[in-house]
């Protein structure tokens, strides 16, 4: 048993979620019990999520994607008041952190998601890109199939096939910084989404792309907060995987 406030502190000062611009509040969302034992974790914060973290008995649920984001009408009516009603009635705290949990060079999405695609650690390549080179170089087929192995997911793979030796990623709907990828000299970007101009930007800047899946991309950051958390302060920990085909 832990306290709500203490696991939010350590969160914040971990994630340095102050650091950050971001498109929505970093931290403690909405208060819940406060006390913790029981931590699920999962990537947004649906209806789906919240029925599952409350069917297990769950005191916080800690997600990439939470709720209040800039631009977002501000009534709690509807969806949104369905979902923060369910939350309070199970006394469930939620706790979101968006670029924090993106950024981290440890427990982040892109730092976990190069450790997932066995490139190791990777290193940082500009903002919230990152890459690697490879000791060999892999074929266009061979690392959608990688991709594919490590996620569970058959990535859509557009842009110029061949060899490739210099890849760089970023999770989630990060498609727009191909630019910044190809001017730094990778071969292929790894994001999780696309849109209808990148593929003609893959083709016109020389660089291969493949869309892995705006969740699939962002399952591992917030698995391995929640990890850390259950060691740090001795409660207990479970990811649940409420699947996106996005």
């Amino acid at each position: 048993m832990a306290l709500l406030k203490d696991i939010v502190s350590y969160c914040d000062q971990r994630l340095d979620s102050s650091a950050f611009d971001d498109y929505c509040p970093n931290g403690l969302q909405i208060e819940g019990a406060a006390e913790v034992s029981s931590i699920v974790s999962g990537v947004t914060a649906s209806q789906a999520m919240i029925d599952a973290a409350a069917d297990v008995g769950a005191d916080m649920l800690l997600v990439h994607h939470g709720y209040f984001w800039k631009g977002e009408a501000a009534p709690l009516v509807g969806i949104k008041g369905r979902r923060v009603k369910a939350l309070m009635r199970h006394d469930l705290s939620l706790v979101a952190y968006h670029l924090p949990l993106d950024a981290h060079p440890e427990l982040g999405n892109n730092h976990q998601l190069g450790i997932k695609l066995g490139f190791g650690t990777g290193t940082p390549a500009g903002g919230l890109l990152w890459g690697v080179e490879l000791a060999r170089p892999l074929t266009s087929e061979d690392l959608a199939s990688r991709v594919d192995s490590a996620l569970g997911r058959a990535p859509l793979v557009v842009g110029p096939q061949g060899s490739v030796r210099r890849i760089a990623w970023c999770t989630g709907a990060a498609q727009g910084m191909i630019e910044q990828a190809a001017a730094a000299g990778f071969d292929a970007f790894i994001s999780g989404e696309i849109s209808e101009q990148t593929v003609h930007q893959a083709a016109e800047l020389g660089i291969l792309y493949l869309s892995a899946g705006h969740h699939a991309t962002e399952r591992y950051g917030v698995q391995a907060l929640g990890a850390e958390l259950a060691d740090r302060f001795a409660v207990a920990h479970q990811f649940i995987d409420i699947d996106n085909p996005v």
